[in-house]
This record gives C-alpha cells, structure tokens and sequence, in this order.
C-alpha cells in the first residue's frame, strides 16, 4: 500500500509538473506567433510608407504628410511665361535617385521646376490605376532579341528615351500618374531648390523625349536662350491646357520657327 501511494503521490507530482510545462509552452507559442505577426506588420507598414510603394492608401502615410507640393498652386495666369530655363544635372540626378524613377530630366526656371520622368520595376503603384494591363510599352520581345514584337524588327529606335517596345514605361494621362510619386519628387526637387514657387510632373512619353531634346542641346554647350519662347509654349501645352502646339527642338533647328506664333 506504501508503494501505491507513493507512486500515486509521485504521478500527481509529475502530472501538475506536466500541465505547467504545457502551459508554459503554449504561453511561449502564442507569444511567438504574436510576434511574428506584429513584426510582418510592421515590416510592411514600413515598406507602405517607403518610397517602394505608391499604391497603398493607408492613413499617416509619411509622403503625404502636409499640404500639396506639386501641380498649379499659384493661381497666376503667368506662371508658364518663364524669362528662362536651363537644365539641371544635380535635380535630375537626385530625383533619378528616387524609386520608381528610371531616369529623370528637370529644368529649372525663374519660377518653376519642371520634371519628365520616365519608370521602371523599381516600385509599385506608380500609376493610379490599371496595373499591368494598363501598361503603355510591350517589353514582350526582350527575351527573344526583338525590338517591335509586332513587326519582328530588331532594330533600336535610339533617338528616343521612351518607346512603345522595349522601354522604361510612361504614363501619357498627368492625373494618372501617382500623387504620392509627384508628393516625393516634389518633396526632393523643394528640399533643394528652395525658391521654387511650382513644380510640374510629367511621365507622359512626348514630354519626356522632348525634354531629352532640349537637355541634349544644354550638354552640347548650346544656349537655351533662343529656345525659351517655345519651351513656354511647350510647358503650357502640358500642363496649362495650351491650346497652340509647340514645335520640337528637332522642328526648331531643321525648318526654324513658324511665322506667327
């Protein structure tokens, strides 16, 4: 009978020890399950709030903190009538730097800075809305050595930034392009250049290719005097709702200006 007890003693001992032990373990499982799933929170909270992602519309995004940076804010009529421009190699570098931006040209002005970006891989939700069916370049034959996958053509059109084949990508629509995008391009372009009074965003193709056009003859050591009519006209088309068509640097040095404009 002593045996019994004590065995029976002895299994009660082992069997509270148990449950504590499970309890124990079960504490320190759902501790690390917790853990795991607030620290994946947090990791893509801060991935939302980075500069990798411009789709996410959580609230206290950091990128939209304070009031619009980009766009029309002025009001004035004028704002598009610039005494200048010239390009900016430092702005152009720094907002090419910012993911989601392929590549970026910037001119400066007395008044304004006026950005052409074209995109890449390097984010999402650079576009509002459409996703991949919605994209402006087919970049289907670069796995196969084809340049235009519908004709077959292998050949580069190397005159242009942006293409319809093989490409960084555009966004022809302005309003379709990211506000969060334009907010941090805005953000850069301000930290630097303080006296900006507006900033002008565009990854529309047309733009960009033009920008590239008028950059060139800044490389080349040109004067971009001559040009600042017409790059007036050209800004106001894109973002002013100009009605008169501007003439493309390329227009400008084989025929001259038009008569009347």
């Amino acid at each position: 009978m002593f045996f019994l007890r004590c065995s029976n003693n002895n299994h009660k001992k082992w069997l509270k020890g148990s449950s504590a032990w499970r309890s124990t373990l079960l504490l320190l499982l759902v501790l690390l399950t917790s853990s795991l799933v607030l620290g994946g929170c947090n990791y893509t909270r801060r991935v939302q709030d980075s500069d990798y992602d411009y789709g996410s519309r959580q609230k206290g995004d950091p990128k939209m903190i304070g009031p619009r940076l980009y766009g029309s804010l002025t009001g004035k009529p004028d704002q598009h009538d610039n005494k200048y421009f010239e390009y900016s190699s430092m702005l152009s570098r720094e907002v090419s730097g910012i993911n989601g931006v392929a590549t970026a040209l910037v001119m400066l002005t007395d008044k304004n800075a006026y950005v052409g970006i074209a995109l890449d891989w390097t984010a999402v939700g650079t576009k509002k809305t459409g996703g991949r069916d919605a994209r402006e370049q087919n970049n289907t034959g670069t796995n196969e050595g084809t340049y235009n996958y519908d004709n077959g053509s292998p050949y580069y059109n190397n005159q242009k930034l942006i293409t319809p084949y093989n490409s960084y990508f555009s966004v022809n629509d302005t309003n379709q392009l990211s506000g969060k995008l334009k907010q941090t391009i805005a953000v850069k372009v301000r930290k630097l250049v303080p006296r900006v009074q507006e900033v002008h965003i565009s990854a529309n193709k047309e733009f960009v290719n033009e920008m590239v056009d008028y950059a060139k003859e800044s490389w080349a050591g040109h004067p971009l005097t001559p040009l600042t009519g017409e790059f007036n006209t050209f800004v106001k088309y894109q973002f002013a709702d100009g009605k008169l068509m501007p003439q493309s640097v390329h227009e400008l040095k084989t025929i001259g200006p038009k008569p009347n404009r």
